[in-house]
């Protein structure tokens, strides 16, 4: 490693000792900065990067022992070499320079081929302590992308849990309200359009439902093709979760409407959601998921397959719920049929608003 390019302070209050080191140095291709005494001295590394300092001890204003416990203290500077240079020759002197965070401790008059000799070290120590502070945060800045990248397919809790290695997460939760939504012919309009465009068209749609979640404190499931999973009260419960969702399917209706399909047709959605039990979790060694299981699951997705276009179709658990809320409004669905469970009354979700 070359070290010539060095920036080196000298602080010492004898102008001779600073005239005769900074003559010795600058041969040595070092560049040197001076300083009378240790306040001067740390004003001047405030103001720019240095390599290594020569300190003084018994000096005016800020003596080197100040000097030493202020680099110590201050987070930006403690980095920095320090080699005391001083006519103070006895151990304590010594001893309390190296304790203050010194380097190395030279007496005068100093031996300039020593003196040259722990330079060279004491530079070669800061370069290899600077590299390692540049892989450290390499290393923390890539953990930082991966941490990004594990919340952005799994919910917090869920991470955590995982990253302690357990080999199953399933969680029970008696209270949870799941949603669906899809695109209505939607298999009719893909077949007319190119891939590319279609998945652009379908993550500028999903990417402003996220958003809705992350407004409204739901967790985003997944995406099938072209339809929506959300889900509240878990991976954290929370008593509202209902409301929640009603919500933002309101909002999903408002931000659907304001979608055009890729040929300019209006953008009509089906939404279905029903509340009760679950279980939550992640299952399998790779290419995991956060995923839900139940028959709450189930009866939200037929919610939405057997809905109606532009509508939010909900399960008379959800209405018992929502009923005397000032927000919302219904209108009654006719009765029909859920495989595995037979008859089922809904109703239909609006705004109060727009009623």
């Amino acid at each position: 490693m070359s070290t010539t390019a060095a920036q080196i302070l000298v602080v010492d209050d004898n102008p001779d000792n600073r005239e005769l080191l900074s003559r010795q140095l600058s041969r040595r291709g070092y560049q040197i900065v001076v300083a009378e005494h240790g306040r001067e001295a740390l004003a001047i590394m405030r103001e720019q990067p240095f390599d290594l300092v020569l300190l003084d001890i018994m000096m005016p204003i800020m003596n080197g022992y100040e000097m030493l416990q202020h680099l110590k203290d201050d987070p930006a500077l403690r980095h920095i070499p320090v080699i005391v240079i001083s006519a103070a020759d006895d151990l304590s002197s010594m001893v309390r320079g190296i304790q203050l965070g010194a380097e190395d401790y030279l007496s005068k008059p100093f031996n300039s081929v020593l003196l040259k000799a722990r330079i060279e070290a004491s530079l070669e120590k800061k370069h290899f302590r600077d590299q390692e502070q540049i892989y450290v945060q390499a290393l923390a800045a890539e953990q930082q992308k991966s941490e990004r990248l594990l919340l952005s397919i799994l919910p917090k809790v869920v991470a955590e849990k995982l990253k302690d290695q357990q080999q199953i997460i399933a969680d029970y939760f008696a209270e949870a309200t799941v949603l669906f939504a899809d695109v209505v012919d939607f298999t009719h309009f893909s077949a007319q359009i190119s891939p590319d465009r279609l998945v652009r068209w379908l993550n500028d749609l999903f990417s402003a439902f996220d958003q809705l979640a992350a407004d409204h404190g739901l967790e985003k499931i997944k995406t099938i093709g072209d339809s929506y999973m959300v889900a509240g009260g878990i991976p954290v419960a929370r008593p509202d979760h209902i409301q929640a969702v009603a919500a933002m399917a309101l909002d999903m209706q408002k931000v659907a409407s304001e979608f055009k399909l890729p040929q300019g047709e209006p953008l009509a959605i089906r939404i279905g959601i029903h509340t009760g039990p679950v279980v939550a979790g992640v299952i399998g060694t790779s290419k995991f998921s956060y995923d839900l299981w139940g028959d709450t699951v189930n009866i939200a997705s037929r919610m939405e397959a057997q809905g109606v276009p532009g509508t939010i179709q909900i399960t008379e658990a959800m209405y018992a719920c929502l009923a005397d809320h000032p927000a919302f409004a219904f209108s009654p669905s006719s009765e029909i049929d859920i495989k595995g469970k037979g008859r089922m009354k809904t109703y239909f979700l609006k705004s109060r608003a727009e009623s």
